[in-house]
């Protein structure tokens, strides 16, 4: 399948698509707070050792400290004399880490939300075909290389320069058919770049970053390239060449593919990406049978809901819910993917009773997500009816990067409405009645004169005047005082106030 990568540059902002058949596949987008910590080096101090949790927050200088787990802790650490080597068996946070100290760490997920980046000690340096394991000593091939004799080869190229630096080494999935001494180069290239992270780290103060990866626009040509991908186009003439001195290095053969776009039209006017970016902020996606999907993000997961809307079928509710699960099934990965989704994500397909349309949805689903670069875990369905899956997340959703949390509902996604609004007033207009009944004398009240004044939302008021009339009207007959409406743009549906303006005549 043809493939083109996109990249827009602008003195705001960065953005790459990945374009597939036509279709968007990735957005990435980076601004002034930048693109993503994600494979960033830090020498860090620890600031809080958690036995209780069996972890450490360390200081890297990012807003929040980071949280490091005692699981991507490396094995041995280079600690200090207060964390002894001697020590056997099974050891606890507090046998690694104590309070000030320093280490190198790198973060294998941006901060999101409220939580802090996520650190290991397991530190990793990759390249267009390799990464370089400093800590490790074993040789591993990416899952996606599944020629048995192809393995093989890699393997016997990899274990000697593995050896040579007593290193692991991983095959990246690119690195399928690459010759040995594009191996060899990248290899060469990795280590140089360790020996910088070590000179860098040998004379700096924590925290301080060491090493940083690559600028968004060279880093996902290096990730996002392959042996299907037709075009690189870009934008501005300072970043094409520092593209092309990149592949000159490190990718030759995919230079020739690289384009400077000069063109009248905006970049991203090709193939509606401005459109589809603005389609993946929405929660419900329509597919072509007529169903919807309705994705909604959460701080703990994602689910999604597949529903037959507009379709009907024809022939029974057992062959309409497998042919949209079948068309749901492919188009949730690409969905997770152009949106960035990560973490738990539940899917709710439409119930089916035959097992076999179970099985071949499914087994649609996997397919669809072995083309995703990412990590991901799928199980089958549950007694509920769902499927769960896991993805790997490593910088936070497209939402996240474009959009903020609702002001009106704090994030809920709901906001009282104006029926609801009407109700709270008329609680306060009938309490405020009772307060001016237990006035012992009110001729000396300071309220013995003034006017009430009712400011709310245009819609709230043409409530009380119209739906709510006769009960509003009923209130105000109560009232000792006259009340007068006024409408306030700036108020939403659910807020008001009711304050009574004394000396102003009724």
């Amino acid at each position: 399948m043809a493939e083109e990568l996109l990249i827009d540059v602008s003195p705001f902002e960065s953005r790459v698509a990945l374009v597939k058949n036509g279709a968007v596949e990735e957005v990435h987008l980076a601004r002034s707070a930048g693109y993503s910590a994600t494979g960033n080096m830090y020498l860090g101090k620890v600031v809080r050792v958690i036995p209780g949790m069996q972890a450490a927050f360390v200081d890297i200088g990012l807003e929040r400290p980071g949280f490091l787990h005692a699981s991507d802790i490396a094995r041995p650490l280079v600690a200090t004399a207060t964390a002894t080597d001697s020590a056997k068996g099974k050891r606890g946070i507090r046998d690694l880490l104590h309070d000030g100290q320093e280490l190198l760490v790198q973060v294998e997920r941006d901060p999101i939300g409220a939580k802090g980046a996520r650190l290991s000690t397991n530190l990793a340096l990759a390249s267009k075909y390799l990464v370089l394991m400093p800590k490790g000593d074993q040789v591993g091939l990416s899952q996606k290389i599944t020629d048995e004799s192809e393995r093989v080869r890699l393997f016997k190229l990899l274990r000697p320069l593995a050896e040579s630096a007593d290193m692991g080494l991983i095959a990246r999935t690119l690195s399928e058919g690459s010759a040995a001494s594009s191996l060899a180069d990248d290899f060469s290239h990795l280590m140089h770049h360790w020996a910088r992270v070590l000179k860098t780290a040998e004379g700096a103060k924590a925290p301080c970053l060491v090493f940083q990866d690559l600028p968004i626009q060279t880093r996902l040509v290096r990730d996002l390239v392959g042996s299907e991908t037709t075009s690189i186009f870009v934008n501005d003439a300072e970043i094409f060449q520092r593209l092309r001195d990149y592949l000159n290095q490190y990718g030759s053969d995919y230079i020739d593919r690289l384009r400077l776009y000069t063109d009248t039209q905006p970049l991203f006017g090709r193939h509606s990406i401005e459109r589809e970016i603005l389609a993946a902020l929405e929660s419900r996606v329509r597919l072509n049978s007529g169903g919807t999907l309705v994705i909604e993000q959460t701080e703990a997961l994602t689910s999604i809901d597949v529903n037959t809307a507009g379709f009907l079928g024809r022939q029974n509710l057992e062959e309409t819910a497998f042919i949209t699960n079948m068309e749901a099934a492919a188009v949730i990965p690409r969905q997770l993917r152009l949106r960035n989704l990560g973490g738990i994500i539940v899917i709710d397909f439409i119930d089916m009773q035959d097992a076999a349309h179970q099985e071949a949805v499914l087994a649609k689903l996997k397919e669809a997500l072995d083309r995703d670069p990412a990590k991901s875990q799928i199980e089958g369905f549950s007694f509920l009816g769902l499927v769960q899956l896991s993805r790997k997340r490593t910088r936070e959703s497209l939402a996240q990067v474009m959009c903020e949390g609702c002001r009106h509902c704090d994030g809920s996604g709901f906001v009282k409405t104006a029926e609801t609004t009407c109700m709270e007033i008329f609680r306060e207009m009938t309490a405020e009645h009772r307060a001016e009944v237990n006035v012992p004398n009110m001729t000396t009240s300071p309220k013995n004169t003034g006017v009430y004044v009712l400011t709310s939302n245009a819609e709230v008021v043409d409530r009380l005047l119209d739906e709510e009339a006769t009960v509003y009207q009923a209130l105000v007959a109560k009232m000792s005082h006259e009340v007068r409406l006024e409408v306030d743009s700036a108020y939403r549906h659910d807020q008001f106030d009711l304050v009574f303006v004394p000396g102003r005549a009724s």
